[in-house]
């Protein structure tokens, strides 16, 4: 059997009879041969590719530029090149969470342009985290399960604190309906009954013991299965890490257990945060179980809108937060780029991913957000900066741009309540600047995956180029996400993404900001069509709110499988009437804004009230 050392001698022998042709191509043969040694020769004895091109870039500048002397030959044959290279130290390695040096800032001026225009604006003192307001409970106390179950969060944050429920009683309703509906929903990955018990039980011997931690207290919640738990697995959605446990806590699951949130289960994300498609099918809606939750917060969608937890904690980079909340009615908030950390949650692209609150009630976000957000030196992305809800807010005093697409009712309702909205046109529009950015991201968080996975499937990474596709599945069958041949789509490509193109993105991508900054400045927020900013937002970090305004059937369907389903394929059933949502967008920071208006809105309202069928 040949071994390394011997078919690196062979071929090196092979070099050295090699003559150099002129006619050919004008490429030195040697120069070509001694080149694509050392990089197999660096392969072979563990050496990476970067160390390999920093060597033989500066031993052909020992010789003529594109051919390699003879005496340099001698000295560097690729066995020795390769075990030099084996001898140099070890880069870092790198999984998918290690941030790059470069953070991005969505203030045009920066962070600290922002901190300064935060602090003249609203003074120091508005940076002191006050506490959440919560209004005592009145009148009876639910009996029913169900009726516990699709309380507001905040309202039960009321009984348990008032000691007219308890935190075990509540989390076991809570753990029967996901028992009884995750096998329709597909909602759960991993349902936490001992624990999630054990954890209410310690709530309510604190709350006894007059030991109140918060609003949060004694509230089961439900966590996107992209964040680390430890003795918990942690999936991504994906078959090859269903039984992957990665023992550390991540910060938002750190926050809510200070916070005295009973965690109890870990919910739904579409395969590496792509739609609502995972290792165990599709996430469904549970107004209409024909279609999807959307994603990639499939499962915080889902079990949000079906009462099967009081809070979730979703994830977006571009629309996974906002998308699913629309589809399955209920209310979210995606915040300011930087302000709660992602220590932890699974990363597709650090300068675009964000945390945020999915509930039943913006009232619940407010409340969620309060205690989740700032800075964590353990992403830093993160910021501090004022957070006041103000439920009572003066709708006069708000400026608040409308969109001749923003949803009427939604707009007439916040005029009724006193808001005088301002007309607006179109926001900067990207151009074709969109996508680079994002596919180079996704690729480097998942280099080590890429790697591993690619040597598993057979495909060759330095064959792929820019226009690279994975294989087509067979004609007339759905595309199916689990397919080996379909999940590089989304990471290999942004690996042959120039450096200099991305840079110049960048740099475009910062002008967007700019631009934004401009339309935005006289604003507050605006109102537009409910998806319309979702692609810009993701570039510029804006916040958003999503709450219903409407309760009726949506306006369209689609079946499984979409464009690609066969030819056979029945039309979809009927849509059942489910709470209709739209979107407020706010200027950077001012998360607090749109939700009081939100909530100024929703006060008037029953909408986020209504329940599925289940």
């Amino acid at each position: 059997m040949t071994t390394p050392h011997e078919l690196l001698d062979q071929v090196e022998a092979d070099l050295a009879r090699a003559d150099h042709d002129d006619t050919a191509s004008g490429l030195d043969r040697r120069a070509f041969m001694f080149r694509a040694l050392v990089a197999t020769a660096a392969t072979t004895f563990g050496a990476t590719a970067v160390q390999a091109q920093r060597l033989l870039a500066g031993a052909e500048t020992a010789g003529v530029p594109g051919h390699v002397p003879e005496p340099l030959l001698a000295e560097l044959s690729p066995v020795r090149v390769a075990e030099r290279l084996a001898m140099q130290p070890a880069l870092p390695a790198l999984g998918n969470g290690e941030a790059p040096a470069l953070q991005f800032q969505p203030w045009p001026g920066g962070t600290g342009a922002a901190i300064e225009h935060l602090m003249r604006t609203r003074g120091i003192e508005a940076f002191a985290r006050r506490p959440f307001p919560l209004a005592a409970w009145t009148g009876p106390v639910p009996t029913n399960a169900d009726d516990l179950a699709f309380l507001p969060a905040h309202r039960q944050s009321a009984l348990i604190r008032e000691r007219k429920l308890t935190s075990t009683r509540l989390t076991e309703i809570y753990l029967a309906r996901l028992e009884r509906l995750d096998p329709t929903l597909l909602c759960a990955v991993t349902i936490l009954r001992e624990r999630a018990l054990a954890e209410a039980a310690r709530a309510d011997a604190e709350i006894a013991a007059g030991v109140w931690r918060g609003p949060l207290h004694g509230l089961p919640y439900g966590l996107k299965d992209l964040f680390t738990t430890k003795g918990i697995p942690t999936t991504w959605g994906s078959p090859d890490f269903v039984n992957r446990i990665i023992d550390e806590d991540a910060e938002i699951v750190v926050r809510l257990r200070e916070a005295g949130a009973v965690l109890v289960a870990k919910l739904s994300t579409g395969l590496f945060a792509q739609n609502d498609q995972w290792f165990r099918g599709r996430t469904n809606n549970p107004w209409n179980l024909s279609q999807g939750s959307s994603g990639s917060s499939a499962g915080p969608g889902s079990a949000t809108a079906a009462g099967c937890v009081s809070f979730s904690i979703g994830t977006e980079t571009q629309g996974s937060i906002v998308s699913p909340s629309i589809r399955n009615g209920i209310s979210a908030l995606r915040p300011t780029f930087g302000r709660v950390s992602r220590h932890g949650g699974m990363v597709l692209a650090w300068s675009m991913d964000r945390v945020g609150p999915m509930c039943r009630s913006v009232e619940d976000c407010a409340m969620v957000f309060h205690v989740i957000h700032g800075v964590d030196p353990k992403d830093p992305s993160t910021i501090t900066t004022p957070f006041h809800y103000d439920r009572d807010i003066d709708l006069r005093r708000v400026r608040l741009g409308v969109d001749p697409n923003a949803p009427k009712p939604l707009v007439d309702g916040l005029r009724a309540l006193g808001l005088q909205p301002r007309d607006i046109g179109a926001r900067p529009a990207l151009g074709g600047m969109g996508g680079s950015g994002l596919n180079v991201e996704y690729a480097a968080a998942f280099d080590s995956y890429v790697v591993q996975k690619a040597k598993e499937i057979g495909l060759d990474l330095s064959t792929v180029t820019a226009d690279w596709r994975p294989p087509a599945p067979p004609a007339g069958s759905p595309p199916d996400p689990m397919a080996p041949a379909n999940w590089p789509n989304r990471f290999v490509r942004g690996r042959v993404i120039p450096a200099f193109e991305f840079l110049q993105q960048q740099r475009r991508r910062h002008l967007i900001i700019v631009q934004w900054g401009e339309f935005m400045r006289d604003l507050d927020g605006f109102i537009g069509a409910p998806n319309a900013d979702v692609g810009p937002n993701a570039q510029t970090g804006h916040p958003c709110a999503v709450l219903p305004y409407a309760f009726e059937a949506p306006a369209s369907g689609r079946p499984q499988g979409g464009a690609n389903a066969p030819a056979n394929t029945p039309p979809p059933p009927p849509l059942n009437p489910q709470p209709i949502c739209g979107v407020i967008t706010g200027a950077l920071y001012n998360d607090d804004v749109i939700l009081s208006v939100a909530q100024r809105y929703q006060a008037t309202t029953d909408f986020h009230t209504r329940r599925p069928a289940l």
